[in-house]
């Protein structure tokens, strides 16, 4: 071999080797999972879902902790852009305020599956997978009509302002309770941000100003657990307290009586089938059966408990 044809020889190799990793990085897809806030339990178990099926499906997974802000939940999105990951599966902080960024990814070619929390203001988004929350919150409030059919006093704790499983278990629970609020007065109402410690302090608010009611209506069950501390330290151990959730916690406390009931939305069966839709338009370019795939949350009691995703995880 003369020079020439040898430097043609590295030169061709060179480019070779360059084009590589490109090349053998797509043997093996990529995904971000994304979810607003590991400090909630309930997406501690969706993003450990998340993984689970991705190592079902042989792809690897970048994981973010969107740490209850939105802009780094949306920094997260941008930098998984860069590294030109084939998909992306999130739940979005805020459905307004990470919409931009969702919107990017799909300028961008990137598959998103949006889960538990659905962005209807940006077209293009390949699927959603989420529980029916109007129907839950619904749900709920059926359950404590049952439970007091002669009416009742109600407080009402409502989940984070812009985050549409709080917009969507508000109106349900309002699609029941306001044709029979004669009956059922909704007395105090406010929001907890889905925090338990702030459930604590609001319900201790509302339970100063208002007296005992009978029931404790709440957004998910951090803020159930909140409410029902609130109550034991004042001896109200008899105000019947519906979570949303189905957290192991949660199922305990209804199992030992302390919680009336929990709605549960199948979190573990939204992660994993949101990942196979993801994955399978990645590889394949294979549409959803369904754009729009909305599972119908149940009250969990102590009559029902074997119905809970999360049983197994109780003590």
């Amino acid at each position: 071999m003369n020079r020439r044809e040898f430097l043609m020889s590295s030169a061709a190799f060179g480019a070779m080797m360059l084009a590589a990793p490109s090349v053998f990085a797509q043997d093996k897809l990529t995904i971000l999972g994304s979810v607003p806030n590991l400090g909630f339990p309930f997406f501690v178990h969706m993003l450990n879902e998340i993984k689970a099926e991705a190592a079902t499906q042989g792809v690897n997974l970048t994981e973010s902790d969107g740490q209850n802000s939105a802009t780094k939940q949306t920094a997260d999105i941008e930098a998984a852009l860069v590294q030109k990951v084939n998909a992306i599966v999130i739940s979005p902080l805020d459905v307004n305020a990470l919409a931009p960024a969702i919107e990017e990814a799909v300028k961008a070619g990137v598959p998103v599956v949006t889960i538990d929390r659905r962005v209807d203001n940006v077209e293009g988004i390949l699927a959603h997978v989420g529980a029916d929350n109007v129907k839950g919150g619904e749900a709920e409030a059926q359950a404590v009509v049952a439970a007091f059919p002669n009416g009742a006093k109600l407080f009402h704790l409502q989940g984070q302002p812009g985050a549409g499983p709080a917009i969507d278990r508000n109106k349900g629970v309002h699609n029941v309770l306001d044709p029979l609020k004669d009956k059922y007065q909704i007395v105090f109402e406010q929001t907890a941000n889905f925090a338990r410690a702030e459930a604590l302090s609001v319900t201790e608010a509302g339970l100063a100003a208002n007296g005992k009611p009978d029931a404790i209506i709440c957004a998910n069950d951090d803020m159930a657990l909140g409410a029902m501390e609130a109550c034991a330290a004042r001896n109200f151990t008899d105000v019947k307290i519906y979570g949303f959730d189905a957290l192991p916690e949660a199922l305990v406390a209804v199992r030992d009586g302390k919680l009336a009931g929990t709605v549960e939305q199948f979190p573990g069966q939204q992660s994993r089938t949101a990942v196979q839709i993801a994955v399978a338009y990645a590889k394949d370019k294979t549409e959803p059966k369904e754009k729009l795939v909305l599972l119908t949350p149940i009250v969990i009691g102590k009559d029902n408990l074997d119905k809970a995703e999360r049983l197994s995880e109780t003590k």
